[in-house]
């Protein structure tokens, strides 16, 4: 059976291709779209009998559906689709449902036998909040008699009364997601990204077009913690610059409207991961931009805004003048994603992206489109490293390939500032009980100092889910053994790959390489 189908309304028209040839008489769509409202950007559903529900595009386009993240409306379309296909092989269209339909498609999704890809609580309860918004909206708008997501009254974080689903699954992990000791996290850049060999050679044929890209961005999420919209959304002139009398970590701000929480934040960038970055934009960056602009790319773009002045100050301002020659201007860390990929500056040869990420036509790279990247290098690692069946000394249990993700990297990056803060307050400080009680008063609990550094609102979710391995772990009684650091920094990197070795061996979730640099987990 064909299943329902999501396409994205893109921004402006297609020039030119079969899509053009298409629309014959539909030259004017996109004023069509924004005539009725429908805005670039926006899911629009395609049901298998190639009919689009007017309905569920009016929910598209309403304000409960526009609030939510680009990522969330992804995952949410895709989890509706899922349930839509399940109403319709059994004959219903979305606001016929009952709940015994979800009860249905709650067994199918995480018990059946018959399904050979169950699902886990914390992807369940992922798809009861999609189809909870959608029927909740509908309910308002009295387009169903009766949602079939039952609700109940629960107690929130603060003590204010929420409705949650009763569905929602009892056995949801609240974290799935492995973490990366420094050397098993620099073993997996070098090997996926960077097309080593397992002798730590670059392997015959690799092409590494956007090694330099992909290391920089893999390193800046390990080493600052930002989230994939974070660090995917730079701008050029928002990357610290390396200055010669410089210390080993350089600050930056991270812009209100990129993040989760809606709130600006600081973030420390190391020295060494920061010269990655400015290694790519005067090399890679630098000439993939060349070969765009000779290619005209710049000179055909839908959407366009040339930057004329950043202001300084704490509410810097950036001004521009679009393709029309109207001006505009907005608070930096009020500039969403979106809006950032439109912006241009006059570079010496003509306007470039200020977007720091490019892909190889010389145009932004969306942050969604990392995950790829991350998963391709996944791949590389388990060819690369993984043990072949049958081979002497396989062991299927401990010899792994170090697999990542964009969000893994933030969450290594807590636990390795968690451990090394604990390991600088206990060791390299050399203090006595009392003087570690007045220095926490003074600076802050460890924990707390990670809680700031990620922009989490609770103290909660930094200890139980990014640093679920140690939230219960004496730290104090590994690091009682821990040598003390050493100026020399090969001998300090030794050191702490030491102090990292043990705190893997003690918990659950980390990966880790063994003396022999193969992976432990």
């Amino acid at each position: 059976m064909a299943g329902w189908r999501v396409f994205w309304v893109p921004k402006g028209t297609v020039a030119e291709g079969v899509r053009s040839s298409l629309l014959t008489g539909w030259e004017d769509l996109s004023g069509s779209e924004e005539r009725v409202g429908i805005k670039p950007g926006e899911p629009i559903l395609l049901a298998p009998d190639y009919r689009v529900d007017e309905l569920l595009s009016l929910y598209f386009r309403s304000r409960r559906f526009r609030q939510y993240t680009p990522e969330t409306k992804r995952n949410y379309v895709t989890d509706i689709c899922l349930f839509l296909n399940f109403l319709w092989a059994r004959g219903y269209a979305w606001n016929q449902a009952v709940e015994g339909d979800l009860e249905d498609f709650e067994d199918w999704r995480r018990w059946s036998a018959d399904n050979p890809e169950r699902i886990g609580g914390a992807k369940w309860d992922r798809e009861l909040a999609a189809l909870a918004g959608l029927y909740a909206w509908a309910e308002t708008k009295e387009l169903v008699s009766r949602s079939p997501i039952a609700m109940k009254q629960v107690m929130g974080r603060n003590g204010d009364v929420l409705m949650a689903p009763v569905a929602k699954a009892k056995d949801a992990k609240k974290s799935d997601v492995k973490w990366l000791t420094p050397r098993a996290f620099r073993r997996w850049v070098d090997v996926g990204l960077r097309g080593h060999t397992v002798a730590g050679m670059p392997a015959d044929g690799w092409a590494g077009r956007l090694e330099d890209r992909n290391a920089a961005f893999a390193k800046l999420l390990y080493g600052t913690g930002k989230r994939l919209s974070e660090g995917g959304s730079l701008l050029t002139f928002e990357v610290p610059s390396i200055q010669l009398a410089g210390g080993r970590y350089y600050v930056g701000r991270i812009a209100a409207a990129v993040t989760r929480s809606k709130k600006p934040r600081t973030f420390y960038i190391a020295r060494n991961v920061l010269g990655e970055v400015e290694t790519y934009q005067q090399g890679l960056r630098a000439e993939t931009i060349r070969k765009a602009r000779a290619a005209g790319r710049y000179d055909s773009l839908p959407e366009m805004r040339l930057v004329t002045r950043v202001t300084s100050g704490t509410k810097r301002e950036v001004h521009w003048f679009s393709r029309d020659g109207v001006p505009g201007r907005q608070k930096l860390t009020d500039l969403t994603v979106e809006r950032r990929m439109t912006l241009c500056t006059e570079g010496p040869d003509g306007p470039e992206p200020l977007w720091l990420w490019l892909n190889e036509q010389g145009l932004p790279f969306a942050p969604p489109s990392w995950e790829g990247v991350f998963r391709r290098a996944n791949d590389r690692c388990r060819d690369v490293l993984e043990p072949k069946p049958g081979s002497q000394g396989f062991d299927p249990y401990r010899s792994i390939a170090p697999q990542a993700t964009p969000h893994s990297a933030r969450h290594s990056f807590a636990l390795r500032m968690l451990v090394i803060l604990h390991y600088l307050m206990d060791q390299r400080l050399g203090l006595t009980p009392q003087e570690r009680r007045d220095y926490r008063l003074l600076y802050g609990d460890p924990w707390r100092m990670v809680q700031d550094l990620l922009g989490h609102a609770s103290l909660e979710t930094t200890r139980k889910i990014y640093l679920a391995p140690v939230a219960d772990l004496q730290l104090r009684s590994l690091l009682d053994a821990a040598p003390l650091g050493s100026k020399d920094a090969a001998a300090s990197a030794g050191t702490m790959d030491d102090l990292f070795a043990r705190v893997a061996r003690e918990t659950e979730g980390i990966q880790d390489l063994d003396e022999r640099m193969q992976v432990v987990v």
